[in-house]
């Protein structure tokens, strides 16, 4: 059997279309003129969680693997990032190398052990690692236990640009989000991202091809994992805490809603799920615990009327790659 280096290379079907960057120019033009007219603080959590949105939506849209344990590294990449900030005294662009490094290096360990079984037990196995990092965050000094890492400095990026005003703040999270999207969208239209496609429709079929498709399930998943952590990061300096709330279980739930509301396997799915759930977290606020009541009804209406997604049932009836 060939090895994965020496594997048939399958031909590569760009959704490079007229549709996908109008859609792109268009999201940028928006995210631009926004905190002109939108509070950027929000703006920031909503642009935090379309990455970490369209990182899980790479492993699930694209591989087919279901982790109910994202918050794994969301989480823990944002408790890395502000101690390394706070602690360690580390100019921001650094620190936000060390939580992205730390969710990839979880990410290695915690796909080595979940791609071994396939469906519902991959699944579970992601959160049984989820809920035992989660415990470990509740006692371990390093997080501070339910008070979290407060207080975390925003500092000067490369010693230039003042991360205290937040309309700097949202350029660089605006900027490191983007080019997150276009190296997303640049593997799921390489060979490598045609591999990951054929292993969702039929794993076995891509196997009597000579792939290793363990191999690239992991890669997937690394991936996965570190653009989760570059959001985890990227949060943990726009609200300058880490809590415990950013590695419950419950945080990997809400990534899931978000990406099957916007679409799932869609490029701009995630980000809209993500900006919509949020938005909704935000002006639903009056309404206390009424909220989650409205988005229950919500998120029901979308699965009745748009099946594939808001973003993916437009994306069908134009009869557009989006």
């Amino acid at each position: 059997m060939q090895s994965a280096a020496e594997a048939p290379v399958m031909p590569v079907r760009r959704e490079t279309t007229p549709s996908v960057g109008v859609a792109f120019a268009a999201m940028v033009a928006l995210l631009a003129a926004a905190p002109f007219v939108v509070y950027p603080i929000f703006l920031m959590k909503a642009l935090c969680f379309a990455l970490f949105a369209c990182a899980f939506n790479l492993l699930i849209g694209y591989v087919g693997l279901v982790s109910f344990g994202h918050a794994l590294y969301f989480g823990w990449a944002s408790y890395l990032c502000a101690y390394a900030a706070k602690s360690w005294g580390m100019e921001p662009g650094l620190a936000v190398i060390v939580g992205t490094a730390t969710a990839a290096v979880l990410g290695v360990i915690a796909g080595s052990i979940a791609i071994r079984r396939q469906g519902i037990y991959f699944a579970m196995i992601t959160l049984a690692l989820a809920q035992m990092m989660y415990f470990f965050a509740l006692r371990a000094p390093l997080t501070s236990g339910e008070d979290g890492i407060q207080a975390v400095p925003r500092g000067r990026l490369f010693g230039v640009f003042d991360l205290t005003d937040d309309m700097t703040m949202y350029g660089v999270v605006l900027v490191v989000v983007l080019a997150a999207f276009v190296f997303i969208y640049r593997i799921i239209n390489s060979p490598f991202g045609e591999v990951l496609k054929a292993i969702r429709e039929n794993e076995q079929r891509a196997i009597s091809l000579g792939y290793q498709t363990d191999r690239y399930k992991l890669v997937a998943f690394v991936l996965s994992a570190a653009l989760a952590g570059l959001a985890g990061s990227l949060k943990a300096l726009v609200f300058q805490l880490a809590s415990l709330t950013d590695v419950h279980w419950t945080m990997s739930g809400e990534v899931v809603l978000m990406t099957l509301v916007g679409g799932l396997g869609t490029l701009f799915g995630p980000v809209v799920g993500a900006f919509l759930i949020i938005a909704m977290e935000n002006y639903l606020a009056p309404f206390g615990q009424w909220v989650l009541v409205i988005q229950g009804a919500i998120f029901v209406v979308c699965v009745l009327v748009f099946r594939r997604g808001i973003v993916g049932e437009l994306a069908n009836r134009l009869r557009v790659a989006l």
